[in-house]
């Protein structure tokens, strides 16, 4: 640590406290941030800079930083210093300085309205807090006098740059609110506030907007400004005029999507909606708006290449369905007999526009097109399903129709762009509604072989909707036959990876009880692509998972007779591997092989646990005698395992792969590991000895959760958790700092040896002193895991103090150590998100050692300054008082605590705690 904070010194900044926050200080630091190739360095300089924006020098240096003669980055960070002192630390600021600030941030505003405009923006953003702040009270009318201040003739800018920066401020404005930490009381009446001052900022929008003299750069800004504030729910009546002057800018081609977003935006208010649907003699004028959104939704041209309209119509649909749907019945039956039909040419619409180009055009998109467009169609499938909701069974219908008219008739070919949106569509639906009871999917199954594939978009449509209809396949097994070859021969295709291998696995999950016929050729096939390398290393491990729930439904001897074929080849690599002189590249081969083992034994389960929970009618195997196949793997394969592990003992990676297989095997085989017991607790043990690593401390918890109460297996698991304990105190003394994965996976373990078996801390091997000091010091880490898995240790340890003499015996001793350091981090010392974690150790403390801590604590409080020196002698008495009164309701001592921190750290009754 020392070191790395001399490194920073030395570049200018870091985390070091002796570092002032001046602006050569935070010069010095930006420049690392940004050019510094050191990635360390880049992390240490912006954490400083996140702890100089929020000292007391930021009201100092943030000024200085905006000189004209700085760079914009330079620049920027000081309009965001004055942002978060703006909006976080209001209460710092005196009364009577408000008028002073608020000068500042319009005249540095005016300076900047022709400058850098990512500045301008968050000047803009800070002013706008500020004004958020002040309103109601302090400053009334702050839209007015912002409209007015910038439009004051004496101004040193242009009157277009004077007018683009009061449209950039309008705009940000309700942006902040809808964002700010607010009190919710205040909230309510900053709304109130900002709903009177619509009349300051809408008619000029109006006049800008309608004034043919304007530019077209300042339409565009009033537009967005229009979007901005309607949806701080304006009444529709309020902004009437202006939703006809953007109709009348939709001629303009330049403020086309501007002025959809903004009509879209003003009538997809809750409100507006029910103003428009309630206009009963209207009906006929608000179908035609619908009408009109529904052109810009099907607008002609490939989003996002020709057009970019259509996505801002989406939410549209989804407001109006849902005050549709929101109407009691009689109305609602109204309302559906003239909207079912639109959504219904919605559904076509979206269908449509969700088409893919031809391969020519699509070949000339760029890498973030395509990606765009594929966010596009995500946004359209989830309309669609949203749609579902409205017109239910028909639609699948009609999407069925649609498709076998166009895959039977013989009149013109048809383009599989047109085939792949139509399933697109059904797949879209059956991925999250349950289409079990749709009398359409039989048809559907028996159209996807006539489906000719010659694209690799079509044929993933096609393998992705043969898995969202897996669940359906399970319960009409006679139909798996139709689709199977279909995902077997697009296995091996590497352009259908990741769909092909995803529907195998879902197949394999839900029919795995039907799949017995066709097991031989779903594991050949498997392992043929498995042996091509045909796919990356997640869909191998995908399709691993696939394999290990199909042989769970096999007999014992089927399951050996297909893993032995299936990770023969894998063994022998391993064994060649385990010879050779450990490298990087045949790390990467170790690492996967092991990896695909343990992604088998993750779903190879024979006694079927996880299909427990489903009910007994589930059709069961019966559980089969004998030992499980997956451990009469892993005793063979122990061996070389081991082998293995011998050379890569101080590998992080390696390691963690030989644990994981352990681990998922455990996980899923439960009691049926009890054999492998004895000899994993020596393994580890060796492995824990010679190279401490985390990932052996949670395989031996996961032993320590499943095992320990078993009298027989007892003995292998408290060597081995003595064992593990005596190495990780050894790490303490060295120095435990660079291995707080370590101290997080030590503390869990501890944690649920006392939840799972308290005999384990029964023992006189066990230093149970140097465990609980070890604890304290791992409560003032800075990483949050850790802190949090060692207040989980003392929340379960406290409650024994009755029951284990030892534990008793330390918390008597050391009790008062540990209650400091719980102040400490409430003091300030941790993160408050950390708080209920302490709270829960206070309130453990309170409940189970009551007349420790009342001695204690009184003690603890009393020298001036701790934990905080912002507390006063009478906060620190209530504090105590309160605490030992509360000892059967959790929930208020940890708001006690966040009361405390919050004073603590000077920031009680502040803006910036409104939300937490």
């Amino acid at each position: 640590m020392e070191r790395r904070e001399e490194q920073l010194g030395a570049a200018g900044a870091g985390a070091a406290p002796a570092l002032d926050f001046t602006v050569e200080n935070v010069e010095k630091a930006l420049h690392q941030l940004y050019y510094d190739p050191n990635i360390e360095n880049k992390n240490l300089a912006q954490k400083w800079l996140m702890q100089a924006q929020v000292s007391p020098q930021a009201w100092h240096f943030s000024w200085q930083l905006l000189q004209p003669d700085k760079v914009p980055e330079i620049q920027y960070f000081g309009a965001s210093a004055l942002h978060i002192k703006i909006s976080r630390y209001w209460s710092d600021i005196p009364t009577d300085q408000y008028e002073s600030l608020k000068a500042q941030l319009f005249t540095q505003i005016t300076r900047f309205a022709s400058g850098s405009k990512i500045v301008l923006t968050r000047l803009c953003v800070a002013l706008a807090s500020l004004a958020l702040s002040m309103m109601p009270d302090a400053w009334p009318c702050a839209v007015a006098d912002m409209v007015r201040l910038f439009q004051a003739e004496d101004s040193p800018v242009d009157s277009q740059g004077r007018c683009l920066a009061l449209l950039e401020l309008l705009t940000v404005l309700p942006e902040e609110f809808q964002t700010s930490r607010l009190p919710q009381y205040r909230k309510g009446l900053v709304r109130a506030s900002l709903a009177v001052e619509c009349g300051a900022v809408f008619p000029l929008l109006e006049q800008l907007l309608q004034q043919p003299s304007s530019p077209s750069c300042v339409r565009q800004k009033v537009l967005k400004c229009f979007s901005s504030w309607v949806q701080l729910e304006v009444p529709l009546q309020d902004c009437e005029a202006l939703i006809q002057a953007a109709f009348a800018a939709l001629q303009d081609s330049e403020l086309f999507d501007s002025s959809v977003e903004a009509i879209v935006n003003a009538i997809s208010q809750p409100d507006a909606q029910r103003a428009l649907l309630d206009q009963v003699e209207h009906w006929q004028s608000f179908l035609a708006l619908v009408n009109m959104i529904m052109f810009c939704t099907g607008i002609p041209g490939h989003y996002p290449v020709n057009e970019t309209t259509s996505s801002l119509t989406l939410t549209f649909w989804y407001t109006l369905q849902d005050d549709i749907l929101s109407f009691e019945a009689e109305k609602q039956a109204v309302y559906q007999q003239v909207y079912r039909p639109v959504y219904f040419q919605l559904v076509d619409v979206l269908l449509h526009k969700a088409q893919f180009p031809s391969d020519e055009e699509y070949g000339f998109w760029s890498s973030d097109e395509k990606e765009q467009f594929r966010i596009y169609r995500v946004d359209i499938s989830d309309t669609l399903m949203y749609v579902y909701e409205m017109l239910g069974a028909e639609l699948l219908s009609n999407l069925y129709d649609k498709l076998g008219r166009l895959l039977t008739s013989s009149e013109e070919p048809y383009s599989w762009q047109h085939t792949e949106a139509l399933l697109y569509g059904f797949q879209s639906i059956a991925e999250t509604i349950d289409v079990n009871y749709s009398d359409v999917v039989p048809g559907l199954i028996g159209l996807i072989p006539r489906i000719s594939i010659s694209n690799v978009q079509l044929a993933d449509t096609v393998m992705f909707t043969i898995g969202a209809l897996s669940e359906w396949l399970a319960d009409h097994p006679v139909m798996i036959n139709s689709v199977l070859p279909l995902v077997l021969h697009a296995l091996g295709n590497p352009e259908l990876s990741v769909s092909s291998v995803s529907t195998l696995k879902k197949i394999c999950r839900e029919c795995k009880y039907d799949l017995p016929p066709y097991a031989a050729n779903i594991v050949a096939v498997s392992q043929d692509v498995l042996m091509k390398q045909i796919h990356k290393t997640s869909q191998c491990m995908w399709l691993m998972q696939a394999l290990g729930f199909l042989l769970s439904a096999l007999q014992v001897e089927e399951i050996l007779k297909n893993l032995h074929s299936l990770i023969s080849p894998y063994i022998q690599q391993l064994e060649k591997l385990a010879e050779e002189i450990p490298n990087p590249s045949n790390k990467l081969a170790i690492v996967h092989i092991l990896g695909l083992l343990s992604n088998l034994f993750t779903t190879l389960d024979v006694s079927h646990h996880e299909d427990d929970h489903e009910g007994p009618e589930l059709r069961k195997l019966p559980v089969p005698q004998g030992p499980n196949p997956v451990v009469v793997v892993l005793q063979q394969v122990f061996q070389l395992i081991q082998k293995v592990l011998s050379k890569w003992l101080s590998d992080a990676q390696v390691v963690e792969a030989v644990c994981a297989i352990f681990e998922k095997s455990v996980k899923t085989l439960l009691d049926d590991f009890a054999p492998m017991v004895p000899q994993l607790c020596e393994m580890l043990g060796r492995m824990y000895s010679t190279v401490p690593q985390a990932s052996a401390l949670d395989l031996t918890r996961q032993l320590v959760h499943i095992f320990a109460h078993e009298p027989a297996h007892f003995p292998p698991i408290e060597a081995l958790f003595l064992l593990v304990t005596s190495v990780t105190l050894s790490l303490f003394q060295q120095g435990p700092r660079d291995h707080p994965d370590i101290v997080d996976s030590f503390m869990q373990l501890l944690a649920q040896a006392l939840k799972r078996k308290p005999d384990l801390f029964q023992c006189e091997r066990l230093d149970v002193k140097a465990v609980f000091q070890c604890a304290v010091l791992a409560l003032k880490f800075p990483e949050a895991p850790t802190v949090k898995a060692s207040c989980g240790f003392f929340t379960e340890l406290l409650p024994r103090c009755g029951e284990i003499e030892s534990v008793g015996k330390v918390v008597q001793e050391d009790g008062r150590m540990l209650l400091i350091a719980v102040l400490e981090a409430i003091g300030g010392q941790a993160s408050r998100s950390l708080m209920d974690c302490f709270a829960d150790i206070l309130f453990a403390l309170n409940k189970h050692c009551f007349s420790l801590l009342s001695m204690w604590i009184k003690e603890a409080l009393q020298p001036p300054g701790f934990p905080s020196a912002r507390l006063s002698p009478e906060q620190k008495d209530t504090f105590s008082q309160q605490i030992l009164r509360e000892r059967v309701n959790k929930r208020r001592v940890k708001e006690m605590v966040k009361e405390f921190t919050l004073l603590c750290r000077g920031l009680h009754g502040t803006d910036y705690t409104a939300d937490y």
